[in-house]
């Protein structure tokens, strides 16, 4: 086979190398997104969940 062959192939295999190291290594990030984002929506869920603010005043009024 030709050298250029061998030259192209090395060049695959590194490129298929270090691109699963590189999604290994960021795998910490790809869970800490996920996790954000379930967090995310469980307070979404949870602001519609809310009460509604009262439509008064929050206190009477002074008496003096």
């Amino acid at each position: 086979l030709p050298l250029f062959i061998f030259l192209f192939l090395a060049l695959a295999v590194g490129m298929v190398v270090g691109s699963m190291a590189t999604w290994v290594k960021q795998g910490r990030y790809r869970k800490l997104a996920r996790q954000r984002g379930l967090e995310a929506e469980n307070l979404r869920q949870a602001v519609g969940r809310a009460p509604a603010a009262p439509k008064g005043p929050a206190l009477p009024k002074p008496t003096n």
